[in-house]
């Protein structure tokens, strides 16, 4: 499957940042790559927190692996935590 990789930076709560990827299949919409990233700082403690075009930019397409395959088809993304989560 290829996937869509998405760089995000966001600032928490403490002022420290965050920095994940979120890889959903190729072609998903970017609205709903802002909403994954949203259950995914709600999840982290950190509901509320800025997430845009500005902190979430499109990076590159992957080969997903069976992990990431897995979960994209399971709940619609994979977060590969990077910094500060």
């Amino acid at each position: 499957m290829k996937a869509a990789v998405f760089d995000t930076y966001v600032t928490k709560r403490d002022g420290s940042v965050m920095h994940f990827d979120i890889i959903t299949k190729d072609g998903e919409d970017f609205e709903k790559v802002v909403v994954f990233g949203k259950e995914y700082l709600e999840s982290k403690g950190q509901a509320g927190q800025a997430l845009s075009a500005k902190e979430c930019k499109f990076c590159h397409i992957e080969m997903a692996t069976p992990e990431i395959e897995d979960s994209i088809l399971n709940k619609g993304y994979y977060i590969l935590e990077m910094q500060g989560c």
